[in-house]
C-alpha cells in the first residue's frame, strides 16, 4: 500500500516539475497558416445551419427541403400540360405548334432511316465518351481542387 502512494506522489512531483520547466518557456505564436486556418474553421462553424452545406443540416430541415423538391416537380409537369392545352386554344399558335409538331416527328423518322446496329454503335460510343469526360473531371478535381477532408466535416 505504502509503495502506491510513493508512486503517487512521484508523479505528482513529475507533473509539477514539469509544469515548472514549461512554464519558464516564454510563449510561442502560432504559425500565420495556423492562426488564418483555425479563425476561417472558427468562423465557418458559426455560420448557422442553412448556410452551411446541406450534409450539416438537421433531418426535418433535409427531409422538408426533399419533399418540397418533389412536390414542386410534381407542379411542374401538369403546369407544362395546362400550358400547352391553353396555347392549341389560341389561334395565333396554331402555326408555331405545327413546327414544334414536325420537329417532334423527326426524329422518329431518322430512327426508320439508320440502321439499328449504326443506332446502337452510336449510342455505345457516345456512353464511353461520356464516361470517360465523367472520370477525366472526376480525377480533374480531385487533382485541382480536393479539400481537406476535415474542412467538410459538420461540428
Amino acid at each position: 500500500m505504502k509503495r502506491r502512494t510513493d508512486e503517487a506522489e512521484g508523479a505528482d512531483g513529475a507533473d509539477e516539475l514539469l509544469r515548472r520547466l514549461l512554464g519558464d518557456l516564454p510563449a510561442r505564436r502560432a504559425p500565420p497558416t495556423l492562426e488564418a486556418r483555425v479563425l476561417q474553421e472558427l468562423r465557418r462553424r458559426a455560420l448557422p445551419w442553412r448556410a452551411r452545406g446541406f450534409r450539416c443540416w438537421p433531418l426535418p430541415a433535409r427531409c422538408a427541403f426533399v419533399a418540397l423538391c418533389g412536390a414542386l416537380v410534381g407542379i411542374t409537369f401538369p403546369a407544362g400540360e395546362w400550358t400547352l392545352a391553353a396555347a392549341r386554344a389560341l389561334p395565333f399558335a396554331h402555326p408555331p405548334m405545327a413546327v414544334l409538331a414536325a420537329a417532334g416527328e423527326l426524329p422518329a423518322l431518322l430512327t426508320r432511316m439508320v440502321p439499328p446496329p449504326w443506332l446502337y454503335g452510336v449510342m455505345f460510343t457516345g456512353g464511353l465518351l461520356y464516361a470517360a469526360l465523367f472520370g477525366l473531371g472526376a480525377i480533374a478535381y480531385r487533382t485541382l481542387y480536393r479539400l481537406p477532408a476535415t474542412w467538410g466535416d459538420c461540428p
